[in-house]
This record gives C-alpha cells, structure tokens and sequence, in this order.
C-alpha cells in the first residue's frame, strides 16, 4: 500500500473513531498486565467477566500472592487455559516484587523476562499503560495486515516490523487499537463485512462481501 493511501487508510479509522481504548478492563498497570496474560487464546469479553470481582479487592501483586494460586483458577476457571495462566500470573507477581519493587516496568524487554508474557503482552502494556507506539499483532491485526496488504507477513513479528515502517503520524499511538477493533468487528475472519468498512476502495481484497438484503452499503456506515 502506497504512502499517501496509509494515511488515508488510518485518517479514516481516526474519524470513525477518534478515541479507541483497549476493551480489556483494569484499574491500574498493574491489572493490566494481568487481564493481557489473561486474554491469551481467550476473549476480552470472558476476561472482563472473570476478572472484574477480581479486581476490585486483588489490584497488586501482593494481594495476589495472597489470594493464592487456587485462589485465583476460581476466579478465572470460565478462561481457557486457566491453570496455566494462574500459574504465571502468581509467578510474574513475585518477579515485579522480586525485581521491581512491585510496579510494572515500562521497558519492553523486562516485561518479556516476566513468566507468561510475550511479546505482545508486553506491547499492549507498553502501549496501554505507558503510551509507547508499540503495535501489538494478535489474530485480528495480522489478517488485517494481510488482507488489506497494509502489512503483509507471514509472522506476526514480520507483521509487527512492517508496521513500524509504513505507520505515520499522527497515527502511531493508536494504530494497533484501530487495526484490532477493524478485524474484531468488520473485517472479520469468515466473512469480513466489506459492505460497511470505511476503507473498502482502499484494499485489494476481492471479491467484496455485498451488504445483506435490505441494507445499503452507504446506510451501514
């Protein structure tokens, strides 16, 4: 995709929605962390529903030393994968206290040194609680990466290092929510809902999904 048509592609994002956040719930950096190791392989909806008691009593990492292993998988026993994650979860609070006085760093490789978080965790976090312009690529940015051609690899990291490149300002702190939220509710895995997407003329993706019957393209926008 040509320069002058990233811009356009973003600048259309901006102004459908000029203040995208991330749909995971938390109350402090903290949280944060947590709900991301959370939503690996899970959805941000089952997240929320599982941690948002949570959190409201076990915000620090140790309150949740305290709680306990077993005291965390009730919490989070609807998450797939749940036994895993409470294992890293209660492992990566005593590595911040151990080796962070208890507060989340705002380094990129520390926090990838934190049992369960990889790379995009730690660029979600980077970008969510600490205003980095790190692209965090998930399912939903890689196929839009892809599909669209804004971004193509055949590796979520090479995905990643094209967007670095091709992404301008004044776009770059916000990028990866727009891209997820686009492949999260329109451009989406089976049938992606070109009828009503804002950059449609702006992607090679052929052949376009019609609008259903009874609904025009220009009256879905």
């Amino acid at each position: 995709m040509k320069r002058e048509a990233v811009f356009e592609f973003f600048s259309r994002l901006a102004a459908d929605n000029p203040h995208p956040e991330t749909e995971l719930e938390s109350v402090n950096d903290y949280t944060l962390l947590v709900a991301v190791v959370l939503s690996a392989q899970a959805t941000d909806v089952g997240v929320n529903k599982a941690t948002r008691a949570l959190f409201r009593t076990v915000d620090t990492p140790q309150k949740m030393i305290a709680l306990g292993e077993e005291g965390l998988k009730q919490h989070i026993k609807t998450i797939g994968l749940f036994n895993t994650k409470a294992k890293n979860v209660i492992a990566l609070s005593e590595a911040l206290i151990r080796d962070h006085g208890g507060t989340v760093p705002a380094d990129r490789d520390a926090l990838e040194q934190l049992p369960g978080v990889g790379r995009k965790t730690a660029n979600v976090v980077m970008n969510v609680a600490f205003g980095a312009e790190t692209f965090a690529v998930d399912t939903h940015i890689f196929r839009v990466g892809n599909r669209t051609k804004l971004a193509p690899g055949k590796t979520p990291l090479a995905v990643e290092k094209k967007l670095e490149k091709v992404v301008p300002q004044p776009f770059r702190l916000h990028a990866h929510h727009w891209l997820i939220l686009h492949g999260r509710y329109t451009c989406k895995a089976r049938t992606p809902e070109c009828w009503r997407c804002v950059v449609a003329d702006l992607c090679p993706y052929a052949p376009k999904t019609p609008a259903p019957k009874g609904i025009k393209a220009a009256e879905a926008r």
